[in-house]
């Protein structure tokens, strides 16, 4: 998740365990499912502008603690120390970054919160936890700091954006994301498909034809990687042909992060439920995900790998998901060094067709302020200080001439395996956002098409939020049943007939009641709109 993300961008921890993200990062700037727009924006239409906290007078020194996901980069104690040497005759903010592993994300995250620990900015999503985060108060309302602290934060994000990410009609987290639309992306070993004299690949079949002919000839290389861990239920092998399919589109529904026992189809603002009546589609992409790995395709030990991106860097995996567009240039050097001769190509089926995607431009992405946190206008500060284009390109892509190279005003080079851009988990905006100079033709296609919100179809749900109150203790104990089944039957690791039996008999009574509650808050809204 994201890292969409994510490298769990992708992967992810559905109200559990994370990107997407699922989902994580990519060489963009970031992440998993999501939207964002351009242009500049108020978080209220009365925004009155105030001190940014970037003025002359010099402030008392405060340090934040800001808890953000995946692994400490080799060389962030080296960005810190410029950031700080930047901060310190005007905001004076020191910063205490802890870096929590994507498969512990949900779990360590929502103790640190629970029990009140002293965290001053955090990473949520609507994948991980945000919506039960935001409804046992544990953080803080925005539109107060940001009209009086955050009008740089403010400016860096479209007015759709912050319409269509509040929660319980306000804005709790500032959104993260720099297109309106998520990508997702099967990386290919380009050097192996050659080898074979195969052409580009274009649809999911020669994908899998590929991965056979691989299983054939390339004993120490597995043909096909996904995610299993925890709630990466996104980035799982079947679960992820949802976001390249249609007709019908199936969307996730509000109320379970990225599993699809709740979901959207057909943009109706009806919810449906698996559990009812099984979605002929996703039957096939359980029953294709068994086939291919009881045939030896999928990873072996899918469900007990945790570091992803570490299997595909050592160049022993054909095909590997990824929660966005192209190929992230930190790991096309890793696997080159790894593995010489090999090299990565993105393949999406994801439509650059004007309206083919319907999308509720929510991010996946978010950071938040605790309400524990004694220095929330400081922190404020310091996020308006990242809205700032040489900040901003600090703290996603790291130190300019040593871990990156400015390429125009949009575009930048990666030099080093030191600082990997993740801009996904701390400061993502669309307007400051680099691409990767390094991608292909078809990936920056992809992003500038998504980038144009009249490129899409908005969904009728756009503005919606949920609220789980009311089916709190139903959502816990559906996670609890999904962690045992969800990921082993979209990954092909158990018979899917007997499995979703015992699934559906643990989990439907939860579900139907989470769906219930889901669909009335739905017909209120609508009905409002």
């Amino acid at each position: 998740m994201g890292k969409s993300v994510a490298t769990m961008a992708a992967a992810s921890l559905v109200l559990a365990a994370l990107a997407g993200c699922s989902s994580k990062s990519n060489d963009s700037g970031g992440s998993s499912p999501g939207a964002s727009g351009t242009g500049n924006a108020s978080p209220s239409a009365t925004a009155p502008a105030s001190d940014s906290g970037s003025g002359s007078a010099k402030l008392d020194p405060v340090t934040l603690k800001i808890v953000l996901p995946g692994d400490r980069p080799a060389d962030m104690d080296a960005v810190i120390k410029e950031a700080e040497k930047r901060m310190a005759d005007t905001i004076n903010v020191k910063l205490d970054v802890v870096f929590v592993p994507w498969s512990d994300l949900a779990q360590k995250t929502q103790v640190m919160l629970a029990s009140g620990e002293d965290v001053d900015l955090i990473f949520d999503a609507p994948w991980l936890h945000i919506q039960q985060m935001i409804s046992a108060g544990y953080f803080e309302p925005l539109e107060d700091l940001l009209a009086k602290y955050g009008q740089d934060a403010v400016k860096v994000r479209s007015q759709q954006m912050f319409d269509a990410n509040k929660f319980q009609g306000k804005i709790y987290a500032l959104p993260m994301g720099n297109t309106h639309l998520a990508g997702r992306t099967y990386l290919v070993r380009k050097d192996l498909r050659e080898k074979y004299g195969l052409p580009p690949i274009r649809t999911y079949d020669e994908l899998i034809q590929f991965a056979y002919k691989v299983k054939e000839n390339e004993k120490d290389v597995i043909p096909l990687l996904a995610y299993g861990q925890g709630s990466s239920t996104d980035v799982s092998w079947g679960a992820f042909r949802a976001f390249m399919e249609y007709d019908p589109q199936i969307l996730r529904s509000d109320a379970l992060g990225q599993s699809l026992v709740l979901y959207y189809k057909n943009n109706d603002g009806k919810v449906y439920n698996l559990f009812d009546e099984m979605e002929p589609r996703v039957w096939s992409w359980i029953q294709d995900a068994r086939k291919l790995y009881t045939d030896g395709l999928i990873h072996p030990d899918i469900l007990a790998l945790k570091d992803i991106d570490s299997v595909i860097q050592s160049g022993k995996v054909a095909v590997a998901v990824h929660n966005e567009f192209g190929v992230p240039s930190s790991m096309a050097a890793a696997i080159a060094a790894n593995a010489p001769g090999a090299e990565l190509e993105p393949v999406t089926f994801v439509k650059m067709e004007k309206g083919a995607n319907i999308t509720n431009f929510q991010q996946a992405n978010f950071l938040a302020i605790p309400k524990v946190s004694k220095h929330k206008e400081r922190a404020m500060m310091f996020l308006n200080w990242t809205a700032q284009k040489d900040n901003y390109d600090l703290l996603a892509y790291g130190i300019e001439g040593k871990n990156f190279e400015k390429i125009g005003d949009d575009q930048y080079k990666q030099l080093d395996a030191n600082y990997p851009p993740f801009g996904y988990a701390w400061v993502w905006n669309p307007t400051l956002d680099r691409l990767n100079a390094g991608f292909d033709e078809e990936t920056i296609a992809h992003y500038k098409f998504n980038k144009d919100a009249s490129n899409l179809t908005p969904s009728v749900l756009t503005g919606f939020s949920f609220d789980p109150t009311p089916v709190m203790n139903e959502i816990t104990l559906y996670n609890t049943t999904a962690d045992k089944y969800y990921n082993a039957l979209f990954d092909g690791v158990v018979d899917p007939d007997s499995t979703w039996a015992k699934f559906k008999k643990e989990a439907e009574g939860n579900a139907k009641k989470i769906q219930i509650e889901l669909q009335r808050q739905i017909d209120e809204f609508l009905a409002n709109k």
